[in-house]
């Protein structure tokens, strides 16, 4: 879908074909239309990076509520799963609560005090060498059969043992069964699935919340140092209590395993792709990765923001850059497109290792709910890429074994597999 054969009127964001390079979509709605309602969705949708910027700092106007993988967004598009999705978390599990990500203050500023302490300077330093050890190891584990299949082996892999690692649960087995729930979780929120699809997906939710619902309990009787157990027994002062089963439940697949693991995932594999296509790129990081890798890291989260959009609520009438959106219209955030914005990065579809400010993205949000476990994302992409680069003397992809293919998704951008044949160092 090139700039030259569609107009504002024809993006469809909800469009599988779109999502798989959704980027000349993104430029038209930049140029014509920056603030756009979507008349499939309702969702209004904004996209020029001063203008994401400006909406994420004003939250007296936009509510964090319904965000995330709100049901009122989602309904949207799916109105008719929604109350049976709710009617079988109520019969066989426990009915999310919001999640931190979907609160505004002083509510989100109470629940995210937990999870400061576990992401404050001197723990991630702590975990800093085990994402060093485990980004090694995954690669070595592989690296003498000279190909292998980098999501699976490899993105998925290194955030998920890390945050298994803060969450007290090491066992490979239990962190495995643990990702087919939040994977459901993952394709639940993309607003992508048929109706059997989002019923299924919620079965296999209920599942893990059947998993984690033990620990919980057993947490509580028998506290350990780990996240989960600060998760589990923290009172809230302003609360006056910890979270509730229900709140728990939602954050074990939203901000925790979800957030923490699947974003992180998206960015790995990314990079990769992104150097193969580079290989101008490859050879400077190789020739001084501790020069280089820093901005190669931030570069790849703007080029293919993980997280490419979303949702905020109109928390009354307002007129928006000349467009009025009516209280409760839901908002659709897109900081993809915004991070590939011409007014705020100069040539912004090109990796630039030189680039000034290139922190200065949006793929981990801004304000208030600027993502809380970003310093240690930001290891763990700076590492397995650093393991890359020492361990692979050239990679390519793998000959007819690529479609390229994104799973469908309203809300993130995941690369379903990545086959490379490499040369060891």
């Amino acid at each position: 879908m090139s700039k030259e054969n569609i107009n504002h009127s024809d993006v469809d964001l909800t469009s599988n074909q779109v999502q798989q390079c959704p980027y000349s979509a993104y430029k038209t709605l930049r140029d014509d239309a920056p603030v756009y309602q979507d008349p499939k969705t309702g969702f209004f949708i904004v996209t020029r990076y001063e203008y994401v910027r400006e909406l994420l700092l004003d939250t007296e106007n936009f509510s964090s509520s319904f965000g995330a993988a709100a049901q009122k967004a989602e309904s949207n598009i799916n109105s008719d799963h929604v109350k049976q999705g709710v009617k079988l978390f109520e019969e066989k599990g426990w009915i999310p609560s919001p999640t931190l990500a979907g609160r505004d203050n002083p509510n989100h500023k109470e629940m995210r005090s937990i999870f400061d302490k576990a992401f404050r300077p001197s723990k991630i330093k702590e975990l800093e060498t085990i994402v060093e050890k485990t980004s090694y190891d995954l690669i070595d584990a592989f690296i003498n059969k000279g190909s292998c299949d980098w999501v699976k082996e490899f993105s998925i892999p290194l955030p998920l043992k890390i945050i298994g690692v803060q969450m007290g649960i090491q066992n490979e087995e239990d962190l495995w069964k643990i990702k087919i729930s939040t994977d459901a979780f993952f394709h639940r929120i993309g607003m992508m699935l048929t109706k059997e699809q989002e019923l299924e997906a919620i079965e296999r939710e209920i599942e893990g919340q059947h998993y984690f619902q033990p620990i919980f309990e057993k947490l509580r009787k028998n506290p350990d140092d780990s996240l989960l157990s600060e998760l589990v027994n923290t009172e809230i002062e302003e609360w006056g209590r910890p979270l509730n089963d229900n709140e728990l439940h939602a954050e074990m697949m939203a901000d925790t395993f979800v957030g923490g693991s699947e974003t992180t995932t998206n960015a790995l594999s990314a990079g990769i792709k992104l150097l193969i296509e580079n290989p101008d790129i490859w050879k400077r990081l190789k020739s001084d990765p501790d020069k280089y890798l820093k901005v190669f890291v931030e570069e790849v989260l703007r080029l293919e923001s993980p997280v490419q959009s979303l949702m905020r609520t109109a928390a009354k009438d307002i007129i928006f850059h000349g467009v009025e959106i009516p209280k409760g219209s839901v908002v659709n955030v897109r900081y993809a497109a915004a991070n590939r914005d011409e007014r705020a990065f100069d040539e912004p579809e090109k990796i630039n290792l030189d680039r000034k400010k290139a922190g200065s993205h949006m793929a981990f949000g801004s304000g208030t709910h600027h993502c809380l476990g970003a310093p240690l994302a930001r290891r763990e992409l700076w590492w397995g890429f650093k393991a890359a680069l020492d361990r692979f003397k050239t990679i390519s992809f793998s000959q007819n074994k690529n479609d390229f293919t994104y799973h469908p998704h309203y809300l993130l951008r995941a690369l379903k597999e990545l086959h490379i044949d490499f040369e060891k160092e």
